[in-house]
């Protein structure tokens, strides 16, 4: 298994976006299968011990994703995304909100605008992800909450994924 995998994390508070880079041991279709399909998505998604649960999905512009982080006591923290942009293989564009178990919209937290790159590099993908937040308060409140660390988790999540699949 390949290590020294690449991951860079950053935040540029004057444009109120969190850029994450990440190196994943595996082919771009691979790579690209495990953030578009719910069922591999369901496998990593969320940071251990937590779980990530799809209720729908239809991964097309215009569709959404509505699923739920389920913690170790059951408790269910639902988020919904709307994708709005999708270059197969290459990118998709999603926006990201809290909401409940219906798709209904949390106001108290800010929506964020992701977009995601994929790019092979001799044997491995690169995965470019850019979170746009409305507001610098809004991506401090993401940040305060623990999303370096929850998304880092979860990358790591992946990189198992990858890994008992070349077994």
């Amino acid at each position: 298994m390949k290590t020294n995998l690449l991951m860079d994390f950053t935040v540029d508070k004057e444009k109120s976006t969190v850029n994450v880079k990440r190196e994943f041991a595996a082919s771009q279709a691979h790579v690209w299968a495990a953030w578009t399909e719910k069922e591999l998505l369901d496998q990593w998604w969320a940071p251990k011990p937590w779980k990530s649960k799809t209720k729908k999905m239809e991964f097309k512009v215009g569709g959404q994703r509505l699923y739920a982080m389920v913690g170790p006591e059951g408790e269910e923290h639902w988020a919904l995304a709307d994708y709005t942009s999708i270059t197969p293989k290459t990118n998709f564009k999603f926006l990201d909100a809290f909401c409940d178990s219906e798709g209904n919209l949390n106001e108290e937290f800010p929506r964020s605008d992701w977009n995601v790159d994929f790019s092979e590099k001799n044997c491995s993908t690169i995965v470019d992800v850019a979170i746009k937040h409305e507001k610098l308060s809004d991506l401090e409140k993401i940040i305060e909450m623990g999303f370096k660390e929850g998304f880092t988790i979860a990358m790591e999540g992946l990189d198992q994924i990858f890994a008992s699949n070349k077994n």
